[in-house]
């Protein structure tokens, strides 16, 4: 049976599939004794440095077979950067070689979702949000990792396989009609959302019950799963009446609650809901008229405070005569409006009242950071600070992310700019608000996407941000960044070809200051590898990486699911 092997500046290290090593008790003692070998003439070989062994991965697994090459399939697909690809198995799990230290500390499993698989039969999709969902986990105990990953088996996913061809609507493909009559079948499909996809590619919670779901943007689209052993353990169904086909697919999620909006397309406007642990029931809070414009604007995150929560109203808005359309658009499935304005909205927690709704600059963003409650000397609260990765209004962040454009990368710089948006929302019936940068955009390269806080400060004055910053030129967010909201800095790490996916930010238990803590991400390699990384929290230095046994694409959000 062959053997997995590592590669890497401390050497090579060679060991045999957990299946291998378990037929006999003899095969158990010679694996054992090859690997302790192995592990001690490691550590003389990189002078001391701590470094933890373990055995290695699973038995061989269903691989996935790869759309053809280039020249028979004419996308312009040639598998430069493992970021960009499809992962080479349905899954995997094994222990990982540890170069550093991991704290004792860390107990639980950071989970991360994102698309993993961009072709089925010969067809290679079009877009980074059109993928099947991948879910990867890293669980720390002990000072140990053990890893994996696992295709979410979503309804879309199962089909495609079965088929061999697109059967749902993904983010920017359609599946081709037989015929004419067919083709309006799918469109009646569409108005009931039957032909929607419930590929749930973007996010993973944990609810304050303790059950993990992965999210995209169609209400279908969420997946109850098990975080130990990523198994798809099926629908995650509302039990209201509320109705609709999309939601934010990033909901507000505490061990009380779970808030989140639901576009209205009909009557534009958002509601906003309320979810307890233990049930599948959502409840409204308040409703948000939009201010101007044929539909809501794009609602693909939004923050909260302690009483309020934000609504933005961007005027990238939702098109249903493009949702109709078999081919995507320049925009998908949205228009940019400028004339309609840009607004964002305060709405209180408790009563479902809108406090407040005032004009700002245009923008456009995927994520907000964070936001918070200012007071005055009295403590009277007298304006909402909101922050986000903001893309300077430019739509062209949309056409960026192809997935030809992500691979035919050839040095130049064309990754958009973007800031750390900060909107000043005042409560005092004022009908504008402000939007400036945060900080100079040139401490993280004018590049600012995924980013996460530490989660006690939720709806909180806050200092600390971790995103991913650019080191030009690219044409992706290249690095890891600590954004310093305070003294208006940002550290940057960065490893030249590499992509980084979301940092994710652990705090120590037990931790005082705000960036005790832990901060983990997955790293692509341009070369075909892939790494686990932990940075500290607090300086951002190095403390611990683990090669996996191959590369993974690039994922896009997490979270943490400690240990009991």
């Amino acid at each position: 049976m062959a053997s997995i092997t590592f590669s890497g500046a401390t050497g090579n290290f060679s060991f045999l599939p957990t299946a291998a090593v378990s037929e006999n008790s003899n095969n158990i003692k010679g694996g054992f004794n090859s690997l302790k070998k192995n592990l001690n003439n490691t550590i003389k070989k990189h002078n001391g440095r701590n470094l933890v062994s373990t055995n290695v991965a699973s038995p061989p697994l269903p691989v996935i077979a790869h759309p053809p090459p280039k020249e028979e399939s004419g996308d312009g697909y040639d598998g430069s950067h493992v970021a960009w690809t499809s992962v080479r198995q349905e899954r995997w799990e094994g222990e990982l070689l540890v170069q550093g230290e991991i704290p004792l500390w860390l107990k639980g499993t950071y989970l991360r979702n994102g698309p993993g698989l961009w072709h089925v039969g010969g067809y290679n999709f079009r877009h980074l949000f059109d993928g099947y969902a991948m879910l990867a986990k890293l669980h720390f105990h002990d000072g140990r990792l053990t890893a994996g990953h696992r295709q979410i088996e979503s309804e879309a996913y199962t089909a495609a396989m079965k088929n061999q061809k697109l059967c749902f609507r993904e983010f920017s493909e359609v599946p081709k009609p037989a015929n004419f009559l067919s083709y309006i079948g799918e469109l009646a499909n569409l108005f009931s959302g039957a032909s929607l996809t419930d590929n749930a590619n973007t996010g993973v919670v944990k609810l304050g019950d303790g059950r993990v779901v992965c999210l995209t943007e169609t209400q279908k689209g969420s997946i109850v799963i098990d975080p130990t052993t990523l198994d798809t353990l099926g629908k995650f169904e509302y039990s209201d009446t509320l109705g609709g086909l999309i939601h934010s697919a990033h909901p507000i999620v505490t061990d009380t609650e779970f808030l989140t909006l639901l576009p209205d397309l009909i009557n534009p406007g958002y509601l906003a809901v309320r979810m307890k642990p233990g049930t599948n029931e959502r409840k409204v809070i308040g409703r948000d008229d939009c201010s101007r414009g044929p539909a809501p604007g794009w609602v693909h995150s939004f923050p909260v405070t302690e009483h309020y929560i934000i609504v933005p109203e961007m005027p990238l808005r939702y098109c249903a005569g493009n949702l109709l359309k078999a081919e995507p658009t320049p925009l998908y499935k949205f228009e940019w409006h400028p004339d309609s304005k840009a607004f964002m909205h305060v709405m209180c927690k408790a009563s479902g009242n809108v406090v407040a709704s005032v004009e700002v600059p245009l923008y456009i963003t995927f994520h907000f950071i964070s936001a918070y409650e200012d007071t005055d000397e009295d403590g009277r609260v007298t304006a909402v600070i909101a922050d986000c990765c903001e893309h300077n209004a430019d739509t062209t962040i949309l056409d960026k992310l192809k997935i030809q454009n992500l691979r035919s990368y050839t040095g130049k710089d064309v990754l958009p700019d973007a800031q750390v948006g900060r909107f000043k929302i005042p409560l005092d019936g004022s009908p504008y608000g402000k939007l400036e940068a945060a900080l100079d955009p040139n401490e993280h390269g004018g590049g600012m996407d995924m980013c996460s806080i530490n989660p006690a400060y939720l709806g909180k004055k806050y200092r600390y941000a971790y995103a991913c910053g650019a080191q030009r030129p690219c044409n992706f967010p290249n690095t890891l960044t600590k954004i310093d909201l305070v003294e208006k800095k940002a550290k940057n790490w960065y490893d030249e070809g590499a992509v980084p996916s979301e940092p994710l930010f652990v705090a120590r238990p037990g931790s005082t200051e705000e960036d005790d803590g832990v901060v983990i991400s997955m790293i692509s390699e341009k070369n075909g590898d892939g790494y686990a990384l932990l940075l500290d929290g607090s300086t951002f230095e190095e403390i611990a990486r683990a090669k996996f046994p191959y590369g993974l694409p690039y994922g896009l959000h997490g979270c943490w699911v400690p240990s009991k």
